[in-house]
């Protein structure tokens, strides 16, 4: 199992987190591929820290269907199966809707100046065709509209999906346009306006495109 050997472990973060955060970001990114068995030894070895930390972020990973484990034989990483784009990004635009809809009526002019700075960072990005940053502040965007909602098991419910979302651009079936530059302006301006059902829609517009796109 080739494992990067240049890792360096974030600062106030505990080991749990960290052996969670590094391994669901080597199988996003495609370090860990697809069926590929996990040796928890050797990612804790990898990591600096021990066993348990390791096992207990693979349990939570298998619970997002990153992993398979299978007691006693392997754990595995997952394989995206045939037609997830549709799979993930159908339930993950309603969630994003919702999270537009409810942000409509609590977002304050410092939420709106933090959100146009992401989609300038993005459109920037999208003109430079540095897709990697695009992705990231295309996250950082929707990102700030879940938190401006305060609602901790929509964003977890988000954050579930958003990692296979990650997955799915590493593997090309995720392209970032222009377009979601003009979309991200309007739900500004619909957050603005406190108009709720226009911002809902765009979210979901935005959201569900990639699937549109990908048939």
């Amino acid at each position: 199992m080739p494992i990067p050997q240049n890792y360096s472990a974030p600062a106030k973060v505990s080991a749990k987190d960290r052996a969670y955060n590094q391994i669901q970001e080597w199988i996003v990114d495609g370090t860990l591929v697809a069926n590929e068995k996990i040796n928890d030894a050797q990612l804790a070895n990898a990591l600096g820290i021990s066993r348990t930390p390791v096992r207990e972020a693979l349990q939570l990973l298998a619970l997002q269907g990153l992993v398979a484990m299978k007691p006693g034989v392997a754990t595995y990483v997952t394989e995206l199966e045939a037609g997830a784009i549709e799979k993930i990004l159908s339930p993950l635009s309603v969630l994003q809707a919702l999270a537009a809809q409810t942000a409509s009526q609590m977002a304050d002019e410092a939420d709106l100046a933090e959100l146009a700075g992401y989609n300038a960072r993005f459109a920037d990005a999208i003109k430079n065709k540095d897709s990697f940053n695009a992705l990231k502040e295309d996250e950082r965007f929707h990102g700030k509209i879940v938190k401006i909602c305060n609602n901790p098991y929509l964003e977890s419910s988000i954050n579930v999906l958003q990692a296979h979302v990650r997955r799915l651009f590493f593997q090309n079936q995720i392209i970032l346009s222009e377009e979601s530059v003009d979309e991200h302006n309007a739900i500004i301006e619909a957050l603005k306006l406190r108009q709720a059902d226009k911002a809902s829609e765009i979210a979901k517009k935005n959201w569900q495109r990639s699937v549109d796109n990908m048939y």
